[in-house]
């Protein structure tokens, strides 16, 4: 492999869709390397969001190789994302300025609901574009697109689903994977991350944990986000045909929304 021969690493490739990461081992060293990380996972490392990040090399190739601790650990159980540790670390960062400062310094851009609502419609396959329930949640949500202020626009993972929650043996959390961080509306990473493993009891409580108070307007915006990316979710796992996936977030989306009324 080029990259090996590049770098002087060898590769021991770590399951996930885009295919750049890797487990790398040089004598006695162990790293966590990647190809063409974004800029930004320096100013989450030093904030202890991430992993250490140990170097950064540009190889042969053009490509740029990351190398940050290897942690041994694991992903976060579905029922431990209501933890206390979870809601305090999004919390660090989504209201840290140091952050937001340093994505908008590496082009980190702003994604508002307009976006997010063109982005899925480009290129959609007609057999989504005619599914009726599709149709009709799509359709919702362009009515009733909530309204963004570009002062309260934060750094946004974008996928805060559970295997990107690090926990590891010495039972230190990170949050992991930046490829889709953005300046957003933190209603977009809250409201994936509580419709989908948060049972709506505990909200409240959660939220506080957080450190906001669950409103009416907030519990619309986080469904409204929430929808929108089962949405995009479900559009990725046709153009992957993962159809067993792509029906599962159908049936979710339906109950979501059902639940709405």
């Amino acid at each position: 492999m080029d990259l090996e021969y590049n770098s002087g690493w060898k590769l021991h490739p770590i399951g996930g869709d885009t295919g750049q990461a890797y487990m790398g081992t040089k004598a006695e060293e162990k790293l966590f390397l990647k190809r063409n990380s974004s800029p930004f996972l320096a100013a989450l490392s030093v904030e202890g969001i991430t992993p250490r990040l140990i170097w950064t090399k540009r190889i042969g190739n053009g490509d740029v190789l990351t190398a940050q601790e290897w942690l041994n650990g694991r992903t976060l159980e579905k029922e431990e994302m209501s933890s206390l540790a979870v809601a305090q670390l999004l919390s660090r960062i989504h209201n840290s300025e140091n952050l937001r400062r340093m994505l908008t310094r590496v082009g980190g851009q702003e994604i508002r609901p307009t976006d997010l609502m063109q982005d899925y419609q480009r290129n959609l396959p007609l057999d989504l574009k005619n599914h009726s329930l599709l149709a009709e949640v799509f359709n919702h949500l362009m009515h009733t697109i909530p309204f963004t202020d570009s002062s309260l626009l934060r750094v946004c993972h974008g996928d805060v689903y559970r295997k990107n929650w690090l926990l590891s043996d010495e039972n230190r959390l990170y949050l992991v994977d930046w490829d889709s961080a953005m300046l957003c509306d933190p209603a977009m990473d809250l409201g994936v991350l509580l419709c989908q493993y948060i049972d709506r009891s505990s909200w409240e409580e959660w939220l506080s944990h957080y450190g906001i108070t669950l409103t009416e307007e907030l519990t619309e915006k986080m469904t409204w986000y929430a929808a929108m990316n089962y949405l995009s979710q479900i559009k990725q796992h046709h153009k992957k045909a993962r159809f067993h996936k792509m029906n599962q977030d159908i049936i979710r989306l339906q109950e979501l929304m059902q639940h709405k009324k």
